[in-house]
């Protein structure tokens, strides 16, 4: 069953590691199962399917991502400094995977969609879940700021969505380049959305 009775946590965590380097398919059970250090027969145990296993990475990866996103937005400051806080966690993070691994890894979800998720119903409908919330706690943020006089909107959900669509393709484009410099015009494009100057940053 593995050595412990962590394995299944394990395996989510290798798959997790594997999914961020490579191609979805090209990461086999037996690898999943090598680099968790669990007995390729024990898989089947806790995951019926790789496919099972990703949803799961996903799952999880979401949960963690949520509450970073939920403790950034919910933080001090104004509304527009905690959302530059979100983008600036989202670049260190890209960062982060390039000094660590010589690579940009990009986003886990982005990853996935544009490689399974036309030929996977399940994975298709749980990233479409994932994207709408994430556009659901920009646009609760940005309704929030509004209320409060700090913003002047009018359409706060299609501004959510392009902020939301905007981050995921400049994360393409540092993963593609293998540069998370490809970042920096986030914040500057976002302020276009909201109607404000550069200068509004400060």
């Amino acid at each position: 069953m593995g050595r412990t009775s962590d394995a299944r946590e394990r395996l989510v965590a290798a798959a997790l590691e594997l999914f961020s380097e490579r191609a979805y398919s090209s990461v086999g059970v037996a690898e999943i199962s090598a680099r968790a250090g669990v007995q390729k027969g024990s898989f089947y145990y806790f995951f019926p399917s790789k496919e099972a296993l990703a949803l799961a990475v996903t799952d999880e990866h979401w949960a963690w991502q949520r509450a970073d996103w939920a403790r950034i937005l919910g933080g001090d400051g104004t509304a527009l400094e905690r959302l530059r806080s979100l983008f600036n966690a989202t670049a260190k993070y890209q960062a982060d995977a390039l000094q660590g691994t010589g690579s940009v890894t990009g986003c886990l979800f982005g990853n996935l969609a544009l490689e399974v998720s036309s030929i996977n119903e399940p994975m298709r409908t749980r990233l479409q879940e994932i994207f709408d919330e994430q556009v659901a706690m920009i646009e609760s943020h940005l309704a929030a700021a509004a209320s409060a006089g700090e913003l002047d909107l009018a359409d706060v959900h299609t501004i959510a969505k392009s902020i939301v669509a905007q981050l995921e393709g400049l994360i393409l484009f540092a993963k593609l380049f293998n540069d998370p410099a490809q970042l920096d015009s986030m914040w500057a494009n976002s302020l276009r959305l909201l109607g404000l100057k550069e200068r509004s940053a400060a």
